[in-house]
């Protein structure tokens, strides 16, 4: 069977699973997915998406070589006992893929408990935006059973395995993310507090001069940044246990989980799905709903 016929399953398909799906099936595969347990807005995306709806996990687990799991990291350890028992009722064993932003250890862990039902795993960690749009996402991949991921019909999205070793490629997510998100978090605090004195406008010619490039797309990025807060939360966790393992201290990201938390308490982080940012919201209006 080629890599653009094979049915894969996706759990779940929210607004990155969705696109990744989408993805696959432009490359000629069948894509599968389930809707137990989702809300309606899960439905919107898997529709958009072109995904094959069926009745429940089982179906998938049953229909799919290849299962990627998509999901908030909390989520991550859950969904792979599902699937390992689900595969065991429904006597298959496709190949799991976790996608989830989780500590090496995390990945670890997961891999032991497939193990319990004969599956595989490959540990993967996605860069970037949901890939709607070529070139956007790049997808890091581990384990022994790797290439077979990155042998997966997905133009447009550049794929890199980075070792043999499950939790290698989970690690290269917890340290790009601890930058990314953890700027992202910096600059929402740092504005925030500039806004509460007065200040905006100096900071922001201060910024400008010495890291443009900190403030470029500012609005956009700190309303991404707040739609996705919730699901932030666990990940600064995640990478808090990443870097008390490499003996660190893990109180930088413990902080971070607490200030992502704050925010999606905010209005705008409430109002706000990540397909469906607001377009040309003044960062006065940003700064406020961030309050």
């Amino acid at each position: 069977m080629t890599a653009a016929t094979r049915t894969v399953g996706v759990v779940s398909p929210g607004a990155m699973g969705s696109a990744v799906g989408a993805v696959l099936a432009r490359g000629g595969a069948r894509v599968v997915a389930t809707l137990a347990g989702r809300s309606e807005r899960t439905r919107r995306l898997a529709e958009r998406a072109g995904i094959e709806l069926l009745p429940d996990l089982e179906s998938v687990v049953r229909e799919a070589n290849v299962v990627l799991s998509i999901a908030p990291p909390e989520a991550a350890r859950a969904i792979a006992a599902d699937i390992r028992s689900t595969a065991g009722m429904a006597a298959a064993q496709p190949l799991v893929a976790d996608l989830n932003a989780v500590a090496p250890a995390t990945a670890l862990a997961i891999a032991d408990e497939l193990s319990r039902a004969g599956l595989d795993l490959v540990d993967g960690s996605i860069s970037g935006s949901p890939p709607w749009k070529p070139g956007t996402t790049r997808i890091y991949l581990s384990g022994a059973r790797a290439h077979e991921l990155a042998d997966l019909p997905m133009e447009g999205v550049q794929r890199i395995v980075v070792g043999d070793e499950v939790g290698t490629a989970s690690a290269v997510k917890m340290s790009t993310a601890a930058v990314y998100k953890g700027t992202s978090a910096l600059l929402a605090q740092a504005l925030v507090a500039a806004q509460a004195n007065g200040v905006v406008e100096h900071v922001l010619d201060d910024l400008r001069a010495g890291a443009p490039e900190l403030v470029a797309n500012l609005e956009r990025r700190l309303t991404s940044s707040a739609s996705k807060s919730g699901r932030y939360v666990g990940e600064m966790r995640e990478i808090a246990t990443t870097q008390k393992a490499a003996g660190l201290t893990p109180a930088l990201f413990e902080a971070m989980a607490e200030v992502f938390g704050s925010l999606s308490a905010t209005e705008l982080a409430r109002a706000t799905f990540p397909e469906d940012l607001p377009e040309g919201l003044p960062l006065a209006q940003v700064l406020d709903r961030l309050r």
